[in-house]
């Protein structure tokens, strides 16, 4: 079937997806639900699914696309920041949102970007609160800052900039193109499939602000994010900083930096050994864990990249 000629979007909304056609199914149909659907375009990026993604994307098309203005794109090339790339090429609106392949936005989630970026035109960016739908029992060391490898996140119910310790989560963010188009996602971060990198997202946003750019929280741009149980683990959160500090260190390309990235390491071993010491609660004691797997990702990669420039 042809696809209708629908006018310009005011908003392109890039969902990437890999191997989670079940949940992107119930995603998609989430976006019925949403005011204003009209205003935006929905760019689908399979990053080299296995399972029956094409399907669900192609299903939801013909039993939608007359109304619904959405396009289907395989992205060969492996990694969220390769997939995240296309969409945005793909993307025909001066606004380019990102939702996880597992969230539900809620029902004002399109008019609020919308409205907040064109009251505030010095603003390169925004995201909102991301509240978790857990698939089994939360687990009681899930607390304080191991809330965020889960993007669970509340900044409150006012519109606020964000604190430059923080940033908007992939989940539920939304640039300016102008923003994006000269800070593409870098290829060397992000997740590969089953490897769990980071720091693409950091970097991006590292880059809008260094060049003055506002981004803002807006309470009202909300999403529900599913959480498997197989996420709920130790062994999962563990690895999720493992792979973190093995970010830190990919990051570091000259060795300036990663003389500097050696000093805060060592720093950050030294506040951790000091705050084991006052450890009392299972979350507090699990914090300690994961952020002492940071340290040892980073030093395995460190230690790897001198024996591969030592091999030649």
């Amino acid at each position: 079937m042809e696809k209708p000629n629908f006018p310009r979007p005011e908003l392109s909304v890039i969902i990437c997806t890999y191997n989670r056609a079940d949940l992107l199914d119930k995603t998609l149909v989430s976006l019925l639900s949403l005011h204003e659907l009209h205003r935006a375009e929905i760019i689908v990026v399979d990053n080299r699914s296995s399972d029956h993604t094409a399907e669900v994307v192609r299903r939801f098309i013909a039993a939608h696309g007359e109304f619904v203005n959405a396009t289907y794109h395989f992205e060969a090339e492996q990694g969220l920041s390769a997939a995240r790339n296309a969409g945005i090429r793909l993307a025909a609106a001066d606004i380019i949102a990102f939702l996880d392949d597992d969230a539900i936005p809620a029902p004002s989630w399109i008019r609020t970007i919308i409205s907040a970026f064109g009251r505030n035109p010095d603003m390169s960016a925004m995201g909102g609160p991301i509240a978790p739908i857990f698939e089994s029992e939360r687990p009681a060391w899930l607390t304080g800052p191991l809330e965020l490898p889960y993007t669970i996140v509340n900044l409150g119910t006012e519109e606020r900039e964000y604190p430059r310790s923080l940033n908007p989560f992939g989940a539920n963010m939304a640039m300016r193109r102008q923003a994006l188009e000269e800070n593409l996602f870098p290829l060397h971060l992000g997740r590969k499939g089953n490897l769990l990198l980071s720091g693409e997202e950091s970097w991006v946003f590292q880059q809008i602000r260094g060049k003055g750019g506002l981004v803002k929280y807006h309470p009202d741009m909300a999403v529900d994010h599913f959480v498997p149980a197989a996420r709920l683990t130790k062994e999962w959160i563990m690895n999720r900083y493992y792979c973190q500090g093995m970010s830190h260190a990919v990051q570091c390309t000259s060795l300036k930096e990663r003389v500097m990235l050696m000093g805060k390491t060592a720093a950050k071993l030294l506040y951790i050994t000091v705050s084991s010491l006052k450890a009392r609660s299972e979350g507090s004691k699990m914090l300690i864990r994961c952020r002492l797997e940071s340290i040892r990702g980073t030093m395995d990669t460190i230690r790897n990249r001198k024996s591969q420039s030592a091999a030649g």
